[in-house]
C-alpha cells in the first residue's frame, strides 16, 4: 500500500464521519424544532381552548389567506373539524375572514388570516384579569365578611417591539 492510498482512505473515512455528524446534527435540530413546536401548540391550546384550534392558528400564522380546505390539508385535520373551528375563531374575532377573489365563475371560498400573537394576548388578558379578581373577591361574592369587592389585579401588556424606550441617554 502506498502513502497515497492511505491518505485517500483517511480522507474517505473523514468524509463519512463528517456526513454522520452532519446527519446527527440535522436529526437533533429537527427534534428540537418539533419539541419547540409542540410547546407552542400546548401553550396556544391553553389560550385558544383546544389543540385543534391551536394547530389551525399556527398554520394560519404561517400561511395567511388560506381556505378551510388548505388548512385541513396543511394540518392533517378533518375538513369538518377545521370548518367548525374556523367559524368559532372568526366569531371570537381571533382571525379575519374574507372572500377569495377569482376571475372565473363558481364558488369563491373564504380565506382566513390569524391575528398577530400580540393581539391574541390582548384578547385574553381582560378575561384572565376578571377571573382573578373574582377569585380574589370570592368572600364578597359569597356574602362572607364585611369586605366590599375590589379589583386588585391589573394586568398590563406592553408591546415589546418598541426598543427606543430602552436606550440610555
Amino acid at each position: 500500500m502506498s502513502t497515497d492510498d492511505s491518505s485517500e482512505e483517511g480522507a474517505s473515512e473523514m468524509g463519512e464521519t463528517e456526513d454522520g455528524v452532519r446527519e446527527k446534527l440535522e436529526q437533533e435540530a429537527e427534534r428540537a424544532a418539533e419539541q419547540f413546536d409542540e410547546g407552542i401548540v400546548d401553550l396556544l391550546a391553553w389560550v385558544l381552548d383546544t389543540e385543534t384550534r391551536a394547530r389551525i392558528y399556527v398554520y394560519l400564522r404561517q400561511n395567511p389567506g388560506s381556505t378551510s380546505e388548505e388548512v385541513a390539508e396543511g394540518t392533517g385535520l378533518y375538513p369538518s373539524t377545521v370548518r367548525e373551528a374556523l367559524a368559532a375563531l372568526h366569531e371570537e374575532e381571533k382571525l379575519d375572514r374574507s372572500k377569495r377573489e377569482s376571475s372565473g365563475a363558481g364558488n369563491n371560498p373564504y380565506e382566513y388570516t390569524a391575528m398577530a400573537p400580540s393581539d391574541l394576548v390582548g384578547t385574553i388578558v381582560d378575561d384572565l384579569q376578571d377571573e382573578l379578581n373574582t377569585v380574589f373577591n370570592l368572600d364578597s361574592h359569597l356574602g362572607i365578611g364585611n369586605r366590599e369587592s375590589v379589583d386588585p389585579v391589573d394586568i398590563t401588556v406592553e408591546d415589546g417591539s418598541d426598543e427606543s424606550d430602552d436606550t440610555d441617554d
